[in-house]
Protein backbone atom coordinates (compact mmCIF):
# COMPACT_ATOMS: atom_id res chain seq x y z
CA UNK A 1 0.00 0.00 0.00
CA UNK A 2 1.15 3.43 -0.71
CA UNK A 3 0.92 4.21 3.05
CA UNK A 4 3.58 2.10 4.54
CA UNK A 5 5.58 2.73 1.44
CA UNK A 6 5.75 6.57 2.19
CA UNK A 7 6.67 5.37 5.60
CA UNK A 8 9.61 3.00 4.67
CA UNK A 9 10.82 6.27 2.21
CA UNK A 10 10.66 8.77 4.83
CA UNK A 11 13.76 11.00 5.54
CA UNK A 12 15.54 10.73 8.41
CA UNK A 13 14.59 14.20 10.21
CA UNK A 14 17.89 16.01 11.59
CA UNK A 15 18.76 16.59 15.24
CA UNK A 16 16.86 14.74 17.76
CA UNK A 17 13.63 14.71 16.27
CA UNK A 18 11.20 12.27 17.09
CA UNK A 19 7.25 11.55 16.21
CA UNK A 20 4.79 11.64 18.62
CA UNK A 21 3.73 8.49 20.80
CA UNK A 22 4.55 4.83 19.61
CA UNK A 23 6.44 4.21 16.64
CA UNK A 24 5.17 1.72 14.60
CA UNK A 25 7.55 -1.16 13.38
CA UNK A 26 7.63 -1.93 9.85
CA UNK A 27 7.40 -5.52 10.49
CA UNK A 28 4.10 -4.96 11.76
CA UNK A 29 3.16 -2.50 9.27
CA UNK A 30 3.79 -4.84 6.38
CA UNK A 31 2.25 -7.80 8.56
CA UNK A 32 -1.24 -5.83 8.26
CA UNK A 33 -0.52 -4.09 4.89
CA UNK A 34 -0.57 -7.81 3.83
CA UNK A 35 -4.10 -8.49 5.33
CA UNK A 36 -5.81 -5.01 4.74
CA UNK A 37 -7.88 -3.83 1.30
CA UNK A 38 -6.03 -1.33 -0.96
CA UNK A 39 -9.01 1.41 -0.38
CA UNK A 40 -9.16 1.93 3.90
CA UNK A 41 -12.41 2.90 5.53
CA UNK A 42 -12.66 4.34 8.98
CA UNK A 43 -15.73 2.56 9.97
CA UNK A 44 -14.48 -0.62 8.42
CA UNK A 45 -12.20 -0.60 11.65
CA UNK A 46 -14.04 -3.46 13.22
CA UNK A 47 -13.62 -5.47 10.25
CA UNK A 48 -9.99 -5.05 10.37
CA UNK A 49 -9.24 -5.81 13.80
CA UNK A 50 -11.07 -8.82 13.16
CA UNK A 51 -9.19 -9.59 10.13
CA UNK A 52 -5.75 -9.31 12.16
CA UNK A 53 -6.74 -11.39 14.88
CA UNK A 54 -8.18 -14.35 12.48
CA UNK A 55 -4.53 -14.42 11.37
CA UNK A 56 -3.12 -14.05 14.33
CA UNK A 57 -5.14 -15.25 17.26
CA UNK A 58 -4.99 -12.07 19.02
CA UNK A 59 -4.50 -8.32 18.75
CA UNK A 60 -0.76 -7.52 19.67
CA UNK A 61 0.45 -3.81 20.38
CA UNK A 62 2.84 -3.88 17.51
CA UNK A 63 -0.16 -4.43 15.15
CA UNK A 64 -2.81 -2.08 16.56
CA UNK A 65 -0.13 0.79 16.36
CA UNK A 66 1.03 -0.77 12.78
CA UNK A 67 -2.62 -0.61 12.55
CA UNK A 68 -3.23 3.14 13.60
CA UNK A 69 -0.17 4.34 11.62
CA UNK A 70 -1.85 2.36 8.38
CA UNK A 71 -5.28 4.50 8.69
CA UNK A 72 -3.72 7.69 9.95
CA UNK A 73 -5.56 7.51 13.33
CA UNK A 74 -4.71 7.96 16.46
CA UNK A 75 -3.18 4.47 18.47
CA UNK A 76 -6.27 5.87 21.56
CA UNK A 77 -8.96 5.47 19.23
CA UNK A 78 -8.10 2.09 17.75
CA UNK A 79 -6.96 1.12 21.09
CA UNK A 80 -10.39 2.03 22.79
CA UNK A 81 -12.25 0.21 20.41
CA UNK A 82 -10.49 -3.11 20.15
CA UNK A 83 -10.63 -3.31 23.70
CA UNK A 84 -14.25 -2.46 24.49
CA UNK A 85 -15.61 -6.05 22.85
CA UNK A 86 -14.84 -9.06 24.47
CA UNK A 87 -14.38 -11.70 21.25
CA UNK A 88 -10.73 -9.15 20.78
CA UNK A 89 -8.18 -10.18 22.82
CA UNK A 90 -4.86 -7.77 23.70
CA UNK A 91 -1.59 -8.70 23.89
CA UNK A 92 0.84 -6.49 25.58
CA UNK A 93 4.98 -6.64 24.75
CA UNK A 94 5.56 -8.01 28.36
CA UNK A 95 2.61 -10.17 27.84
CA UNK A 96 2.56 -13.95 26.67
CA UNK A 97 -0.09 -14.65 23.79
CA UNK A 98 -2.70 -17.62 24.56
CA UNK A 99 -3.26 -20.51 23.30
CA UNK A 100 -4.57 -20.38 19.77
CA UNK A 101 -7.69 -22.48 20.58
CA UNK A 102 -10.22 -21.27 22.95
CA UNK A 103 -13.05 -22.99 23.71
CA UNK A 104 -15.89 -20.48 25.13
CA UNK A 105 -18.89 -22.06 27.57
CA UNK A 106 -22.01 -20.28 28.20
CA UNK A 107 -22.26 -19.64 31.90
CA UNK A 108 -25.69 -17.68 31.05
CA UNK A 109 -28.89 -19.07 33.02
CA UNK A 110 -30.23 -21.74 30.53
CA UNK A 111 -26.38 -23.58 30.55
CA UNK A 112 -25.88 -22.58 34.11
CA UNK A 113 -29.23 -24.66 34.83
CA UNK A 114 -27.31 -27.70 33.90
CA UNK A 115 -24.00 -26.96 35.29
CA UNK A 116 -21.86 -25.28 32.77
CA UNK A 117 -19.97 -23.18 35.23
CA UNK A 118 -19.09 -26.65 37.35
CA UNK A 119 -17.80 -28.19 34.18
CA UNK A 120 -15.92 -24.75 33.38
CA UNK A 121 -14.30 -24.80 36.89
CA UNK A 122 -13.26 -28.63 35.66
CA UNK A 123 -12.05 -28.08 32.33
CA UNK A 124 -10.19 -24.77 32.85
CA UNK A 125 -8.09 -26.44 35.47
CA UNK A 126 -6.46 -28.62 32.60
CA UNK A 127 -6.23 -25.42 30.34
CA UNK A 128 -2.58 -26.50 28.21
CA UNK A 129 -0.14 -24.53 25.65
CA UNK A 130 -2.45 -25.26 22.92
CA UNK A 131 -6.04 -24.75 23.99
CA UNK A 132 -8.19 -23.28 27.20
CA UNK A 133 -11.65 -22.44 28.41
CA UNK A 134 -13.16 -19.62 29.01
CA UNK A 135 -16.79 -18.24 30.76
CA UNK A 136 -18.87 -16.48 27.80
CA UNK A 137 -22.51 -15.04 27.73
CA UNK A 138 -25.60 -16.52 26.05
CA UNK A 139 -24.30 -18.37 22.55
CA UNK A 140 -27.63 -18.14 21.21
CA UNK A 141 -28.44 -21.94 21.59
CA UNK A 142 -30.23 -22.35 24.77
CA UNK A 143 -32.49 -25.07 23.43
CA UNK A 144 -29.67 -27.06 23.70
CA UNK A 145 -27.92 -26.19 26.44
CA UNK A 146 -25.46 -26.55 27.77
CA UNK A 147 -23.45 -25.78 25.20
CA UNK A 148 -20.00 -24.33 24.02
CA UNK A 149 -18.50 -22.92 21.08
CA UNK A 150 -14.85 -23.43 19.41
CA UNK A 151 -13.81 -20.34 19.30
CA UNK A 152 -16.79 -19.55 17.88
CA UNK A 153 -18.05 -22.33 16.25
CA UNK A 154 -20.87 -24.22 18.37
CA UNK A 155 -20.66 -27.56 20.41
CA UNK A 156 -24.15 -28.23 21.72
CA UNK A 157 -25.02 -30.31 24.97
CA UNK A 158 -21.50 -30.51 25.93
CA UNK A 159 -20.59 -32.34 29.31
CA UNK A 160 -17.06 -33.06 31.19
CA UNK A 161 -15.64 -35.71 28.31
CA UNK A 162 -16.41 -34.01 25.34
CA UNK A 163 -14.79 -30.63 26.69
CA UNK A 164 -11.67 -33.05 27.52
CA UNK A 165 -11.77 -34.88 23.93
CA UNK A 166 -11.34 -31.34 22.29
CA UNK A 167 -8.17 -31.60 23.25
CA UNK A 168 -7.57 -34.16 20.95
CA UNK A 169 -9.62 -33.48 18.07
CA UNK A 170 -10.11 -30.89 15.40
CA UNK A 171 -11.58 -27.57 15.40
CA UNK A 172 -15.15 -27.77 14.45
CA UNK A 173 -15.37 -25.17 12.29
CA UNK A 174 -15.67 -27.63 9.12
CA UNK A 175 -18.11 -29.23 10.26
CA UNK A 176 -20.57 -26.24 11.71
CA UNK A 177 -20.16 -25.16 7.55
CA UNK A 178 -20.46 -27.85 5.69
CA UNK A 179 -23.80 -28.54 8.07
CA UNK A 180 -25.22 -25.18 7.31
CA UNK A 181 -24.27 -25.50 3.49
CA UNK A 182 -26.31 -28.30 3.22
CA UNK A 183 -29.10 -27.47 5.47
CA UNK A 184 -30.08 -24.46 4.72
CA UNK A 185 -32.28 -23.38 1.90
CA UNK A 186 -29.89 -21.63 -0.94
CA UNK A 187 -31.14 -19.33 -3.80
CA UNK A 188 -32.38 -21.72 -6.11
CA UNK A 189 -34.60 -23.62 -3.47
CA UNK A 190 -36.22 -20.07 -2.52
CA UNK A 191 -36.49 -18.96 -5.90
CA UNK A 192 -38.09 -22.94 -6.53
CA UNK A 193 -40.72 -22.13 -3.67
CA UNK A 194 -41.91 -18.81 -5.19
CA UNK A 195 -39.74 -16.78 -3.25
CA UNK A 196 -38.89 -13.06 -4.58
CA UNK A 197 -42.15 -13.34 -6.50
CA UNK A 198 -42.90 -10.45 -4.52
CA UNK A 199 -40.14 -8.15 -5.04
CA UNK A 200 -40.16 -8.96 -8.58
CA UNK A 201 -43.93 -7.90 -8.34
CA UNK A 202 -43.09 -4.31 -6.82
CA UNK A 203 -39.82 -3.93 -8.92
CA UNK A 204 -42.00 -4.20 -12.27
CA UNK A 205 -44.63 -1.84 -11.47
CA UNK A 206 -44.64 1.61 -12.37
CA UNK A 207 -47.66 2.58 -10.21
CA UNK A 208 -46.53 4.34 -7.09
CA UNK A 209 -49.85 3.27 -5.81
CA UNK A 210 -49.21 -0.42 -6.26
CA UNK A 211 -46.02 0.58 -3.45
CA UNK A 212 -48.43 2.88 -1.09
CA UNK A 213 -50.74 -0.33 -1.52
CA UNK A 214 -47.91 -2.70 0.08
CA UNK A 215 -47.11 -0.30 2.70
CA UNK A 216 -50.72 -0.08 3.87
CA UNK A 217 -50.60 -3.77 4.50
CA UNK A 218 -47.44 -3.70 6.42
CA UNK A 219 -49.11 -1.17 8.68
CA UNK A 220 -52.63 -2.78 8.75
CA UNK A 221 -50.57 -5.68 9.88
CA UNK A 222 -50.17 -6.25 13.68
CA UNK A 223 -46.29 -6.78 12.57
CA UNK A 224 -44.17 -5.59 15.48
CA UNK A 225 -40.19 -5.04 15.76
CA UNK A 226 -39.58 -8.52 17.20
CA UNK A 227 -36.29 -8.16 18.93
CA UNK A 228 -37.71 -6.49 21.74
CA UNK A 229 -39.11 -2.99 21.48
CA UNK A 230 -42.40 -3.88 19.65
CA UNK A 231 -43.06 -1.08 18.00
CA UNK A 232 -45.74 -1.01 14.74
CA UNK A 233 -43.42 -2.05 11.76
CA UNK A 234 -45.69 -0.07 8.91
CA UNK A 235 -45.61 3.14 11.59
CA UNK A 236 -41.91 3.22 11.58
CA UNK A 237 -41.03 2.67 7.67
CA UNK A 238 -43.51 5.51 7.20
CA UNK A 239 -41.38 7.98 9.43
CA UNK A 240 -38.25 6.86 7.82
CA UNK A 241 -39.61 7.36 4.47
CA UNK A 242 -40.94 10.78 5.21
CA UNK A 243 -37.70 11.98 6.04
CA UNK A 244 -35.47 13.29 3.50
CA UNK A 245 -32.57 11.06 1.60
CA UNK A 246 -30.68 9.17 1.25
CA UNK A 247 -31.67 6.79 3.99
CA UNK A 248 -30.39 4.14 4.94
CA UNK A 249 -30.93 0.80 6.86
CA UNK A 250 -29.52 -1.63 9.71
CA UNK A 251 -30.43 -4.92 10.06
CA UNK A 252 -30.31 -6.25 14.17
CA UNK A 253 -28.91 -10.10 14.05
CA UNK A 254 -27.15 -9.57 17.37
CA UNK A 255 -29.53 -11.28 19.46
CA UNK A 256 -27.63 -11.95 22.49
CA UNK A 257 -30.70 -11.96 25.13
CA UNK A 258 -30.26 -14.95 27.22
CA UNK A 259 -32.91 -17.51 26.26
CA UNK A 260 -33.21 -16.10 22.98
CA UNK A 261 -32.56 -18.28 19.73
CA UNK A 262 -34.61 -17.58 17.06
CA UNK A 263 -32.86 -15.56 14.67
CA UNK A 264 -30.27 -18.14 14.68
CA UNK A 265 -33.12 -20.78 13.73
CA UNK A 266 -34.48 -17.86 10.77
CA UNK A 267 -30.77 -17.37 9.44
CA UNK A 268 -29.62 -20.58 9.13
CA UNK A 269 -32.70 -22.05 7.73
CA UNK A 270 -34.26 -20.05 5.01
CA UNK A 271 -31.52 -16.51 4.96
CA UNK A 272 -33.53 -15.81 1.47
CA UNK A 273 -36.73 -15.10 3.12
CA UNK A 274 -34.99 -11.86 5.34
CA UNK A 275 -33.35 -11.07 2.30
CA UNK A 276 -36.33 -10.25 0.55
CA UNK A 277 -37.88 -8.51 3.49
CA UNK A 278 -34.94 -6.16 3.39
CA UNK A 279 -35.29 -5.81 -0.32
CA UNK A 280 -38.48 -4.97 -0.13
CA UNK A 281 -38.06 -2.54 3.01
CA UNK A 282 -35.72 -1.06 0.69
CA UNK A 283 -38.02 -0.17 -2.16
CA UNK A 284 -40.92 0.79 -0.44
CA UNK A 285 -39.33 3.05 2.11
CA UNK A 286 -36.61 4.25 -0.58
CA UNK A 287 -33.31 3.27 1.22
CA UNK A 288 -29.85 3.40 -0.60
CA UNK A 289 -27.62 0.76 1.81
CA UNK A 290 -28.46 -1.80 3.72
CA UNK A 291 -26.02 -3.13 6.57
CA UNK A 292 -26.90 -6.52 8.06
CA UNK A 293 -25.22 -6.44 11.60
CA UNK A 294 -24.74 -10.73 12.50
CA UNK A 295 -23.23 -10.92 16.42
CA UNK A 296 -19.56 -12.96 16.15
CA UNK A 297 -20.80 -15.80 17.91
CA UNK A 298 -22.56 -17.16 14.19
CA UNK A 299 -19.78 -17.48 12.39
CA UNK A 300 -21.17 -19.97 10.06
CA UNK A 301 -24.18 -17.71 9.39
CA UNK A 302 -21.62 -15.31 8.37
CA UNK A 303 -20.33 -17.72 5.92
CA UNK A 304 -23.73 -18.68 4.52
CA UNK A 305 -24.70 -15.11 4.26
CA UNK A 306 -21.59 -14.11 2.56
CA UNK A 307 -22.19 -16.97 -0.20
CA UNK A 308 -25.77 -16.41 -0.53
CA UNK A 309 -25.11 -12.40 -1.17
CA UNK A 310 -22.82 -13.38 -3.95
CA UNK A 311 -25.33 -15.49 -5.78
CA UNK A 312 -27.59 -12.29 -5.06
CA UNK A 313 -25.20 -10.05 -6.53
CA UNK A 314 -25.40 -11.85 -9.91
CA UNK A 315 -29.20 -10.83 -10.22
CA UNK A 316 -30.95 -7.60 -10.64
CA UNK A 317 -33.18 -8.41 -7.25
CA UNK A 318 -30.95 -6.01 -5.15
CA UNK A 319 -29.82 -3.76 -8.39
CA UNK A 320 -32.33 -0.68 -6.17
CA UNK A 321 -29.52 -0.66 -3.38
CA UNK A 322 -26.59 -1.71 -1.78
CA UNK A 323 -26.54 -4.79 1.45
CA UNK A 324 -23.58 -5.13 3.23
CA UNK A 325 -22.80 -7.43 5.87
CA UNK A 326 -21.19 -6.61 9.40
CA UNK A 327 -19.67 -8.40 11.97
CA UNK A 328 -19.77 -8.26 15.86
CA UNK A 329 -17.44 -8.72 18.31
CA UNK A 330 -19.02 -9.81 21.51
CA UNK A 331 -20.82 -7.01 23.25
CA UNK A 332 -24.74 -7.49 23.94
CA UNK A 333 -25.21 -3.80 24.17
CA UNK A 334 -25.02 -3.78 20.39
CA UNK A 335 -28.09 -4.87 20.56
CA UNK A 336 -29.14 -1.73 21.51
CA UNK A 337 -30.51 0.14 18.24
CA UNK A 338 -27.90 3.38 18.65
CA UNK A 339 -24.73 0.89 19.93
CA UNK A 340 -25.53 -1.05 16.99
CA UNK A 341 -25.03 1.91 14.85
CA UNK A 342 -22.51 3.32 16.87
CA UNK A 343 -20.44 -0.23 15.94
CA UNK A 344 -21.34 -0.40 12.01
CA UNK A 345 -19.97 3.12 12.24
CA UNK A 346 -16.54 1.08 13.41
CA UNK A 347 -16.57 2.70 16.77
CA UNK A 348 -17.32 1.53 20.62
CA UNK A 349 -21.21 0.21 20.88
CA UNK A 350 -22.28 3.28 23.29
CA UNK A 351 -25.68 3.96 23.04
CA UNK A 352 -26.31 7.54 22.30
CA UNK A 353 -29.09 10.21 24.22
CA UNK A 354 -31.98 11.00 22.10
CA UNK A 355 -33.55 13.27 20.34
CA UNK A 356 -32.60 12.82 17.74
CA UNK A 357 -33.70 9.27 17.08
CA UNK A 358 -31.82 7.02 14.75
CA UNK A 359 -35.14 7.14 12.19
CA UNK A 360 -33.70 11.15 11.94
CA UNK A 361 -30.25 10.79 12.56
CA UNK A 362 -28.93 7.21 12.28
CA UNK A 363 -25.76 5.36 10.47
CA UNK A 364 -23.50 8.22 9.22
CA UNK A 365 -26.02 10.93 10.67
CA UNK A 366 -29.16 9.65 8.12
CA UNK A 367 -31.99 8.44 8.52
CA UNK A 368 -32.22 5.12 9.58
CA UNK A 369 -34.30 2.45 9.24
CA UNK A 370 -33.84 -0.03 11.81
CA UNK A 371 -35.30 -3.79 11.84
CA UNK A 372 -34.76 -7.26 13.48
CA UNK A 373 -34.29 -10.42 11.22
CA UNK A 374 -37.61 -11.96 12.41
CA UNK A 375 -39.57 -8.81 11.75
CA UNK A 376 -38.03 -8.60 8.14
CA UNK A 377 -38.41 -12.69 7.82
CA UNK A 378 -42.24 -11.94 7.40
CA UNK A 379 -42.67 -9.18 5.17
CA UNK A 380 -43.07 -11.26 2.04
CA UNK A 381 -45.62 -13.58 4.00
CA UNK A 382 -47.73 -10.62 5.09
CA UNK A 383 -47.37 -9.35 1.20
CA UNK A 384 -48.72 -12.52 -0.49
CA UNK A 385 -51.51 -13.37 1.91
CA UNK A 386 -52.34 -10.19 3.21
CA UNK A 387 -52.58 -7.94 6.92
CA UNK A 388 -56.03 -10.15 7.34
CA UNK A 389 -53.71 -13.54 7.27
CA UNK A 390 -51.43 -12.51 9.33
CA UNK A 391 -53.50 -10.61 12.03
CA UNK A 392 -55.81 -13.85 12.40
CA UNK A 393 -53.00 -16.58 13.57
CA UNK A 394 -53.70 -15.10 16.80
CA UNK A 395 -56.85 -12.90 18.33
CA UNK A 396 -58.55 -10.11 18.48
CA UNK A 397 -57.24 -8.67 21.67
CA UNK A 398 -53.54 -10.50 20.18
CA UNK A 399 -53.18 -10.47 16.54
CA UNK A 400 -50.32 -11.97 14.45
CA UNK A 401 -48.07 -14.88 15.84
CA UNK A 402 -44.82 -14.96 17.96
CA UNK A 403 -41.76 -17.12 17.88
CA UNK A 404 -41.12 -18.08 21.40
CA UNK A 405 -37.73 -19.38 22.55
CA UNK A 406 -38.31 -21.85 25.10
CA UNK A 407 -35.95 -23.35 27.13
CA UNK A 408 -34.87 -24.78 30.77
CA UNK A 409 -36.91 -27.25 32.75
CA UNK A 410 -39.46 -28.19 29.54
CA UNK A 411 -39.07 -31.68 28.13
CA UNK A 412 -38.77 -30.39 24.40
CA UNK A 413 -37.25 -26.74 24.38
CA UNK A 414 -37.13 -24.83 21.32
CA UNK A 415 -38.79 -22.48 19.11
CA UNK A 416 -42.96 -22.33 18.96
CA UNK A 417 -44.57 -20.61 16.22
CA UNK A 418 -47.86 -19.34 18.66
CA UNK A 419 -50.05 -16.74 18.46
CA UNK A 420 -49.21 -13.77 19.69
CA UNK A 421 -50.33 -13.70 23.94
CA UNK A 422 -49.54 -17.41 24.39
CA UNK A 423 -49.04 -18.58 27.68
CA UNK A 424 -46.30 -19.94 30.01
CA UNK A 425 -48.66 -22.62 30.46
CA UNK A 426 -49.77 -23.12 27.18
CA UNK A 427 -45.98 -22.83 26.26
CA UNK A 428 -44.95 -26.37 28.47
CA UNK A 429 -47.68 -28.00 26.71
CA UNK A 430 -46.60 -27.49 23.66
CA UNK A 431 -42.58 -28.21 24.69
CA UNK A 432 -43.98 -31.67 26.40
CA UNK A 433 -44.60 -30.74 29.36
CA UNK A 434 -41.57 -30.10 32.31
CA UNK A 435 -38.55 -32.21 32.07
CA UNK A 436 -39.02 -35.44 34.12
CA UNK A 437 -38.36 -35.00 37.68
CA UNK A 438 -39.22 -31.37 38.08
CA UNK A 439 -41.70 -29.22 39.01
CA UNK A 440 -42.67 -25.96 37.65
CA UNK A 441 -41.69 -23.41 39.72
CA UNK A 442 -40.97 -20.18 37.80
CA UNK A 443 -40.45 -18.33 34.68
CA UNK A 444 -38.89 -15.94 32.61
CA UNK A 445 -41.08 -14.16 30.35
CA UNK A 446 -38.79 -12.19 28.51
CA UNK A 447 -35.13 -13.21 28.48
CA UNK A 448 -32.82 -11.62 30.96
CA UNK A 449 -34.35 -8.64 31.40
CA UNK A 450 -38.28 -9.48 30.95
CA UNK A 451 -38.08 -10.05 34.80
CA UNK A 452 -39.09 -13.58 36.63
CA UNK A 453 -42.78 -14.47 37.36
CA UNK A 454 -43.96 -17.50 39.53
CA UNK A 455 -45.65 -20.66 38.78
CA UNK A 456 -48.56 -19.34 40.81
CA UNK A 457 -49.28 -16.78 37.41
CA UNK A 458 -49.06 -19.19 34.28
CA UNK A 459 -51.80 -17.19 32.59
CA UNK A 460 -50.53 -14.24 31.52
CA UNK A 461 -50.72 -13.27 28.12
CA UNK A 462 -47.14 -12.85 26.77
CA UNK A 463 -47.22 -10.26 24.25
CA UNK A 464 -46.58 -6.47 24.47
CA UNK A 465 -47.62 -4.29 27.11
CA UNK A 466 -50.82 -5.70 29.08
CA UNK A 467 -50.94 -7.37 32.30
CA UNK A 468 -47.24 -8.06 31.91
CA UNK A 469 -46.14 -4.65 32.54
CA UNK A 470 -48.44 -4.81 35.55
CA UNK A 471 -45.63 -6.45 37.19
CA UNK A 472 -42.80 -4.72 36.34
CA UNK A 473 -42.37 -7.13 33.17
CA UNK A 474 -41.74 -7.66 29.68
CA UNK A 475 -41.70 -10.17 26.70
CA UNK A 476 -38.91 -8.71 24.98
CA UNK A 477 -37.67 -10.98 22.42
CA UNK A 478 -39.97 -13.50 23.75
CA UNK A 479 -37.20 -16.02 25.31
CA UNK A 480 -38.84 -17.92 27.76
CA UNK A 481 -36.86 -19.66 30.58
CA UNK A 482 -38.66 -22.20 32.37
CA UNK A 483 -37.27 -22.58 36.34
CA UNK A 484 -38.51 -25.86 38.13
CA UNK A 485 -38.29 -26.20 41.84
CA UNK A 486 -34.39 -27.54 41.33
CA UNK A 487 -33.85 -23.78 40.95
CA UNK A 488 -33.11 -21.69 43.57
CA UNK A 489 -34.83 -17.87 42.73
CA UNK A 490 -32.11 -16.20 44.52
CA UNK A 491 -28.90 -17.63 42.72
CA UNK A 492 -31.22 -17.15 39.14
CA UNK A 493 -31.38 -13.52 40.05
CA UNK A 494 -27.67 -13.19 40.84
CA UNK A 495 -26.77 -14.88 37.65
CA UNK A 496 -28.79 -12.42 35.06
CA UNK A 497 -27.50 -9.59 37.22
CA UNK A 498 -23.94 -10.80 37.21
CA UNK A 499 -24.63 -10.83 33.26
CA UNK A 500 -25.60 -7.07 32.99
CA UNK A 501 -23.12 -6.24 35.47
CA UNK A 502 -20.54 -7.61 32.73
CA UNK A 503 -22.28 -6.43 29.52
CA UNK A 504 -22.71 -2.72 31.08
CA UNK A 505 -21.28 -0.41 28.15
CA UNK A 506 -20.12 1.37 31.51
CA UNK A 507 -21.15 4.67 29.73
CA UNK A 508 -23.54 6.08 32.37
CA UNK A 509 -22.81 5.70 36.20
CA UNK A 510 -26.38 4.52 36.98
CA UNK A 511 -25.92 1.47 34.82
CA UNK A 512 -22.20 0.86 35.43
CA UNK A 513 -21.80 1.28 39.39
CA UNK A 514 -25.41 -0.11 39.83
CA UNK A 515 -24.23 -3.68 38.05
CA UNK A 516 -21.54 -3.57 39.78
CA UNK A 517 -22.87 -2.71 43.28
CA UNK A 518 -25.69 -4.95 43.14
CA UNK A 519 -23.60 -7.81 42.29
CA UNK A 520 -21.15 -7.15 45.60
CA UNK A 521 -24.38 -6.42 47.64
CA UNK A 522 -26.19 -9.98 45.96
CA UNK A 523 -22.27 -11.94 46.94
CA UNK A 524 -22.56 -10.68 50.78
CA UNK A 525 -23.16 -12.38 53.74
CA UNK A 526 -26.11 -10.16 54.23
CA UNK A 527 -29.71 -10.18 52.78
CA UNK A 528 -30.55 -5.96 52.26
CA UNK A 529 -33.42 -5.86 50.29
CA UNK A 530 -33.99 -2.01 50.65
CA UNK A 531 -31.01 -0.83 49.69
CA UNK A 532 -31.16 -2.98 46.35
CA UNK A 533 -34.59 -1.42 45.96
CA UNK A 534 -33.67 2.18 45.60
CA UNK A 535 -30.80 0.67 43.41
CA UNK A 536 -32.96 -0.82 41.51
CA UNK A 537 -34.86 2.49 41.05
CA UNK A 538 -32.25 4.48 40.24
CA UNK A 539 -30.82 1.88 37.55
CA UNK A 540 -34.56 2.19 35.99
CA UNK A 541 -34.84 6.23 35.94
CA UNK A 542 -31.38 7.05 35.30
CA UNK A 543 -29.76 4.76 32.82
CA UNK A 544 -29.65 6.24 29.24
CA UNK A 545 -30.68 3.11 27.26
CA UNK A 546 -32.73 0.08 28.05
CA UNK A 547 -30.00 -2.18 29.91
CA UNK A 548 -29.48 -0.49 32.90
CA UNK A 549 -32.91 0.59 32.96
CA UNK A 550 -34.46 -3.37 32.54
CA UNK A 551 -31.05 -4.79 34.49
CA UNK A 552 -32.83 -5.05 37.83
CA UNK A 553 -35.58 -6.44 36.91
CA UNK A 554 -34.66 -9.98 37.32
CA UNK A 555 -33.62 -8.83 40.87
CA UNK A 556 -36.93 -7.10 41.87
CA UNK A 557 -38.95 -10.10 41.03
CA UNK A 558 -37.40 -12.09 43.08
CA UNK A 559 -37.58 -10.25 46.16
CA UNK A 560 -41.13 -9.20 45.02
CA UNK A 561 -42.39 -12.60 44.63
CA UNK A 562 -39.82 -15.14 46.37
CA UNK A 563 -38.83 -12.67 49.42
CA UNK A 564 -38.55 -16.11 52.53
CA UNK A 565 -36.48 -17.61 49.38
CA UNK A 566 -34.04 -14.95 48.78
CA UNK A 567 -33.79 -13.99 52.65
CA UNK A 568 -33.16 -17.78 53.62
CA UNK A 569 -30.25 -17.90 50.80
CA UNK A 570 -28.25 -15.76 52.70
CA UNK A 571 -28.44 -18.23 55.91
CA UNK A 572 -28.37 -21.84 54.09
CA UNK A 573 -25.13 -23.64 53.65
CA UNK A 574 -23.43 -23.14 50.31
CA UNK A 575 -22.62 -25.52 48.11
CA UNK A 576 -20.73 -26.18 44.98
CA UNK A 577 -23.91 -26.25 42.95
CA UNK A 578 -25.55 -22.87 42.63
CA UNK A 579 -28.73 -23.32 41.33
CA UNK A 580 -30.19 -26.14 43.36
CA UNK A 581 -33.19 -25.30 45.31
CA UNK A 582 -31.95 -27.98 47.70
CA UNK A 583 -29.73 -25.93 48.80
CA UNK A 584 -32.06 -23.33 49.92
Amino acid sequence: MAISSDYRNQKKRSGNFKPKGRIADKTDIDDVTDLLPNCLQKDMLIEYLHLIQDKYSFLSSGHLTALAFIMKLPLSEVWEVASFYDHFILIKETQIPPPSRTIRICTSLTCSLFDSEKMLDAASQSDTDEIRYISAPCLGACDQAPVAADGHFLIPKINPDTLQKLKHTQSTKEKNTLDILQTAWDMDAYINSGGYEILNHLKQSDDKEDHEAALLQIEGSALRGLGGAGFPTGKKWRIVRQQAGPRLMAINADEGEPGTFKDRYYLSSNPHQMIEGILIAALLVGISDCYIYVRDEYPEILHLLRCELQKLDATNLADHTTIYLRRGAGAYICGEESAMIESIEGKRGLPRHRPPFVAEKGLFGRPTLVNNVETLFWIPAILKNGADWFNGQGTTEHPGHRTYSVSGRVANPGLVLAPAGTTARELIEKCGGMAEGHRFKAYLPGGASGGILPASKPDIRLDFGGELAKYGCFVGSHAIVILSDHDNIWDVAKNLMQFFKHESCGQCTPCRAGTDKAVSIMNSTEYQPELLSEIATVMRDASICGLGQAASNPLSCAMRFFPEECERSFSSVSTDIDLSGSNT
